[in-house]
């Protein structure tokens, strides 16, 4: 976990999980551009948006003043990852991509689960001890 290592975090740019949806959110936009033309502002504009809003909600939880709204931003980010993964899956089952493709990123899913998670407990634990006198 971030808070772990010798690195100094002073941007949401240095957090691990946000790092690993950056990868998640490239690898997304790559495999969409084999999608028909006819999805372009259906699917894909849809699986685009999503792994984008994903980032975007780790990085608003961080410029937040409050461990609270971080968290809350960060649920949103977990729901939004979620949503990526039913995505990729309406992708495979138009044929689409791959299932090699799907179960690529099922495991980028589920590493950027794993941090998103780990980030939520760690901010619930700086929460509670930020409170305590």
């Amino acid at each position: 976990m971030d808070q772990d290592t010798n690195l100094k975090i002073q941007s949401f740019e240095d957090l691990d999980v946000w790092k690993a949806n950056q990868v998640a959110k490239r690898f997304v936009k790559t495999l969409s551009w084999n999608f028909p033309m006819h999805e372009t502002f259906a699917l894909k504009s849809q699986i685009i948006r999503a792994s984008r809003s994903v980032t975007a909600n780790i990085a608003e939880g961080y410029g937040r003043f409050h461990y609270q709204e971080n968290i809350q931003f960060c649920r949103q980010a977990r729901g939004s990852l979620f949503e990526v993964l039913d995505h990729i899956i309406e992708a495979y089952d138009c044929e689409y991509i791959s299932l090699d493709e799907l179960n690529e990123f099922r495991q980028m899913h589920q590493k950027c689960l794993l941090l998103l998670n780990g980030y939520i407990a760690y901010l619930k634990r700086k929460k509670e001890g930020s409170t305590k006198v």
